[in-house]
């Protein structure tokens, strides 16, 4: 096998080794955005892009008391929760996609965040860096988030 093997299972285990590699170098990485369970996770990442995440912290304090459901975050016009987000830059963007998310985890996923790559990729506002802080942060799924 060449150090370029195309092959799944190449791949697959070249993946697990940096991964392990990675995890030794960095055994104690912690996630810097505040949160109690994956749905927080979920809006505290949404919120993230283009943000830092000592903005985010003091952002989702007060969210995270008012909005504590997905029902919640569709209950309310939308210009309120853009006002809440506001700080946070791109807020008509985020609240559109918090929505968007939430209406889709209500109605696609039983109100629960998926625990998995594909259903976590067709919410909105979630791409592949999202999903997998949330599937390492929340469900022990390994990946590799660059910020």
């Amino acid at each position: 096998m060449t150090k370029f093997s195309n092959s799944l299972t190449a791949r697959k285990k070249r993946i697990s080794e940096i991964i392990d590699i990675l995890s030794k170098i960095y055994p104690d990485v912690k996630i810097q955005l505040e949160h109690e369970n994956p749905f927080e996770l979920l809006i505290a990442t949404i919120l993230s892009a283009q943000c830092t995440d000592a903005r985010v912290n003091i952002v989702t304090k007060t969210l995270f008391q008012k909005y504590r459901y997905p029902s919640d975050y569709l209950n309310v016009p939308v210009e309120e929760l853009e006002q809440d987000i506001f700080s946070t830059g791109f807020y008509k963007a985020k609240a559109k996609n918090i929505r968007g998310a939430c209406h889709s985890i209500i109605n696609d996923f039983g109100s629960k965040v998926p625990n998995n790559m594909d259903d976590l990729l067709k919410l909105p506002g979630v791409g592949r860096k999202t999903a997998n802080v949330i599937l390492g942060h929340c469900f022990d799924t390994p990946g590799i988030v660059v910020d």
